[in-house]
């Protein structure tokens, strides 16, 4: 069953975050990972829209998705997310 990580990120220095969106691809695509939506226009139908891009990637599987999250790849460049935005991830089963 896929899994998808689903993070809501709220980008605080652009050029920080240039350097993280720059190495993610190789990452996620390591771990059998893909870009479903990746920052494009948010329109809210109920409640609040997000305080800034929403980023949706699709693994095979949940195993596949914290592979992806706690690999040494990823987590060498998770720092350069954290000091250039701020948000929430969350990693889901799908159907």
């Amino acid at each position: 069953m896929p899994a998808y990580l689903v993070g809501e990120i709220e980008i605080t220095e652009p050029e920080g975050y240039a350097l993280y969106t720059a190495r993610t691809p190789a990452a996620i695509a390591a771990h059998g990972g893909r870009f479903l939506v990746r920052g494009g226009a948010v329109e809210a139908k109920e409640g609040a829209p997000p305080a800034g891009r929403v980023v949706v990637i699709e693994f095979p599987d949940m195993a596949a998705a914290r592979r992806f999250y706690d690999s040494p790849d990823y987590q060498a460049i998770l720092p350069l997310r954290l000091a250039a935005s701020r948000g929430r991830l969350y990693l889901v089963e799908g159907v």
